[in-house]
């Protein structure tokens, strides 16, 4: 996940289908966990707090009011499971650092494993689970959805020997 964020190369960076940024002035955007679901069900990703997009795609910081109470408030989220089904962080993934006097948080989201999947959010498997494509979020279908369920287990049936 260090090639998706390395602070060193913050200004080179844009948004695509591994890399989000929330303004997050005011606290935890709403728009944070349909992310976090559509990249535990794709191929992992970063989620930047505390940084807008310019014009030009590249990033400028606006900062965290309090990055303690919203880091608090991250993990009591994270933690619930009328929110988020699944929380597959540990305290690393989450990271404080400063950008031009600005705090900002990166939260390292990794791909869920296929027992994990669908990683969805607001209770609500069939409306709450979401895929990344480029920089959106985008809901998966019932289709996509019943296709993670039958990948649940470790053996699928397309490895099953047939006689």
């Amino acid at each position: 996940m260090d090639d998706v964020f390395d602070l060193s190369k913050f200004d080179e960076y844009r948004e695509d289908n591994r890399r989000e940024v929330k303004k997050a002035r005011g606290g935890l955007p709403g728009s944070l966990w349909e992310t976090y679901s559509s990249m535990a069900n794709c191929s992992g990703g970063v989620i930047i707090l505390g940084v807008t997009e310019n014009e030009d795609g590249g990033f400028h910081t606006t900062g965290l009011k309090d990055a303690a109470k919203i880091k608090k408030e991250f993990w009591d989220c994270v933690n619930n499971r009328n929110k988020v089904s699944i929380n597959l962080l540990t305290d690393a993934d989450v990271s404080t650092y400063t950008v031009d006097s600005d705090v900002i948080m990166v939260i390292r989201v990794p791909k869920a494993e296929r027992a994990q999947k669908p990683v969805y959010i607001n209770n609500d498997i069939w409306n709450g689970t979401f895929r990344r494509n480029w920089e959106g979020d985008y809901h998966c279908t019932a289709s996509e959805i019943k296709g993670m369920l039958r990948d649940e287990p470790e053996t699928t049936m397309d490895l099953t020997v047939l006689e």
